[in-house]
């Protein structure tokens, strides 16, 4: 997997608790960072798939749509490339 080169400032304290998390997964900081990333990806998606699922069910049945076409809603709309 090709990878780019980012530089990202951190003050004292985050530097501190960004070492303290790689002794503790004990994996190079690098690696917390991108599993951090993907955490908070995931978390993101979570939140937009609960919101979809309150709207569905807020819904009157006449207003839900067919599954097929659901599922291809909530796919475009819903899933990381339809992140803002």
């Amino acid at each position: 997997m090709a990878s780019d080169r980012y530089e990202i400032r951190l003050d004292s304290e985050h530097r501190r608790k960004l070492s303290e998390l790689a002794v503790v997964r004990d994996a190079p900081a690098s690696e917390v960072v991108r599993e951090i990333i993907d955490e908070a990806y995931e978390n993101v998606l979570r939140e937009k798939r609960i919101a979809a699922a309150r709207e569905l069910a807020a819904m009157e049945i006449e207003d839900v749509p067919d599954p097929e076409t659901l599922s291809r809603q909530l796919e475009s709309t819903y899933e990381p490339g339809g992140l803002p």
